[in-house]
């Protein structure tokens, strides 16, 4: 018997197809095990893809699980994003709703919707980051991988989920124009347990405060478009070390153009306390149904 799923695919942090950040999106997902989901992330190879659930906690009105091609992560920004957006767009929560709450595994997570339509922006509430200083054998092994100068002082480790490698490289053109050592990288990653790497730099053209760009190597991902998790990391950074007021409590972020897009993460940070929200918008590409007939 064929199991007939909803599905849909978009890219998430911009307003037009191909810019963005591509993510799968996997509706009516109850009865999935574990297993069968990871091999439909390996199937659709991007660098995410999320399945949505009934809540199970009465606050929550949807959750989601989110898968790599390897591994199950508890939060993620561009999935994040883009499931609350395909949770609206199909009608899972209420119609005119604009506080949501996200059931993930890294808790509930609150997400503010703005607009309707394909003008609707989606900002999501990264779980609390844990921040750490990084070893100086580390900083070495990235300056090396990154072929870049490294301030020690500029490095750390920041987890919200998954974990990232933070790197300030102060500019944009140094951003870039890196041109990384992936198999390097791939090691200083694993050395750490991060999913990746991300650099950022001030940007001076216009178009945002900020150019990043973020690096898996060890999840098969040589550079990810537009990074959710990686842009809350780095704003935990920044308010932690005392940078945030080099581009303010909101901004906007470029990230994507050196693989061929042009994704723009919407940033905000509490001031009153240690909630940074991500956000953008989203556009649709794939509607259709997945068939689950060969699954075994």
């Amino acid at each position: 018997m064929t199991r007939r799923l909803r599905f849909l695919q978009l890219d998430v942090f911009a307003s037009r197809l191909f810019d963005g950040n591509p993510l799968a999106v996997v509706f009516d997902a109850a009865g999935l095990d574990t297993d069968t989901m990871q091999r439909i992330a390996r199937w659709t190879n991007l660098s995410e893809t999320t399945f949505l659930l009934p809540p199970t906690q009465p606050a929550a009105d949807y959750r989601v699980r989110i898968f790599t091609t390897r591994q199950e992560l508890p939060f993620a920004g561009h999935p994040s994003v883009g499931s609350a957006y395909a949770a609206i767009d199909h009608g899972l929560v209420a119609s005119g709703k604009t506080s949501l709450v996200q059931e993930c595994a890294a808790g509930l997570l609150p997400v503010q919707v703005a607009g309707t339509g394909r003008s609707r922006i989606i900002h999501v509430q990264a779980p609390p980051a844990r921040i750490a200083p990084c070893a100086a054998d580390l900083r070495d092994e990235l300056a090396t991988a990154l072929h870049a100068p490294l301030d020690p002082a500029a490095i750390r480790l920041v987890d919200n989920g998954p974990r990232w490698i933070v790197c300030d490289l102060r500019e944009a053109p140094l951003v870039r124009g890196l041109r990384p050592d992936f198999t390097a990288l791939a090691g200083a990653c694993e050395q750490t347990s991060a999913i990746g790497a991300c650099v950022f730099g001030r940007e001076r053209d216009g178009t945002a405060a900020m150019a990043v760009r973020a690096f898996c190597p060890s999840e098969n991902i040589a550079e990810d478009p537009v990074t959710g998790s990686a842009n809350a990391a780095i704003a935990a950074y920044l308010q932690a070390t005392g940078g945030l007021s080099a581009y303010g409590q909101r901004y906007r972020v470029s990230q994507g153009r050196e693989v061929g897009r042009d994704g723009f993460v919407e940033v905000s940070v509490d001031p009153a306390g240690p909630a940074i929200m991500i956000g953008g918008a989203c556009a649709i590409g794939v509607r259709g149904e997945l068939l689950l007939e060969h699954i075994r």
